[in-house]
């Protein structure tokens, strides 16, 4: 990682990827307020239990699923607090509120906070005036913030744009935020294009099961010069939620396991 001076931002950020190489393997829980339930209540803890003993680098939840869980399971995990969400159900699920502010997270230990912004939707100004006072607020308390940044909504018809994920990662940059995660390009070599473009490392959503596998969209990922992978439902679904974290870890930070460039440490710039 970067030499930079000595913060608190700095501190937290350095925990959000554990082998301190720049590459980050998140897995969001934060499904649960979207869509439903993703474990039992009695599983909950040892879905955690799994995805960090598998070498996750980082759990996304709610605040209040975040005093459910047990402190020492995040010993070696990083804990990103989400702090906007939508429901299913809702008329328009694209349109994004906060649901929690950045104090918050801090009193609950977080390492870092996150929030959704869906560019092209009907409410796109106010969650990106959400997005701005969140990243002031990160800001002031030193803590990184992760912009979940898609395109999404009626204006959108292609989400996978590479020129309209360059746009959407590059908002992330200006208005504060130190990690990016997005979808990838399609078709994916030219992802290179929108990594090229961002001055903010970026994470790609795993999304519903695709082609391939797993291990390959990890592959073809970094490959293509992201630094790592946001993993959620692919691995709550799992039957061994453990194993697959484990092989995704194993990718995202063992550099021979892919064909790719090297990240690009982006720290000092940004915090």
């Amino acid at each position: 990682m970067s030499t930079m001076p000595l913060t608190g931002k700095a501190l937290r950020y350095a925990r959000l990827s554990r082998h301190s190489d720049d590459r980050f393997l998140f897995i969001p829980l934060d499904h649960s307020l979207s869509d439903g339930p993703i474990a039992s209540a009695a599983g909950f803890n040892g879905l955690i239990r799994d995805i960090a003993d598998g070498g996750a680098d980082g759990i996304v939840v709610h605040k209040g699923r975040a005093r459910t869980i047990e402190p020492t399971l995040l010993s070696h995990c990083a804990l990103v607090i989400h702090l906007s969400a939508s429901t299913a159900h809702a008329p328009d699920a694209n349109a994004k509120v906060l649901v929690g502010d950045v104090d918050e997270a801090v009193r609950l230990g977080a390492d870092a906070v996150s929030m959704h912004v869906n560019i092209g939707s009907d409410t796109e100004a106010e969650q990106l005036a959400d997005l701005g006072t969140v990243a002031a607020a990160c800001d002031r308390w030193s803590v990184p913030l992760m912009a979940m940044i898609y395109p999404r909504g009626p204006r959108v018809s292609d989400p996978a744009e590479p020129e309209m994920l360059a746009h959407a990662v590059n908002i992330a940059a200006d208005l504060g935020a130190d990690v990016v995660k997005t979808v990838l390009a399609a078709p994916a070599e030219r992802m290179t294009e929108v990594v090229g473009s961002s001055p903010l490392p970026i994470v790609v959503a795993g999304g519903a099961r695709k082609d391939g596998g797993l291990a390959q969209f990890a592959r073809t990922a970094l490959g293509v010069g992201c630094s790592g992978l946001a993993v959620g439902r692919r691995v709550f679904t799992s039957r061994k939620p453990r194993r697959a974290v484990e092989e995704l870890a194993a990718i995202i930070h063992r550099p021979e396991a892919y064909s790719g460039p090297a990240p690009q440490p982006r720290l000092a710039g940004v915090l």
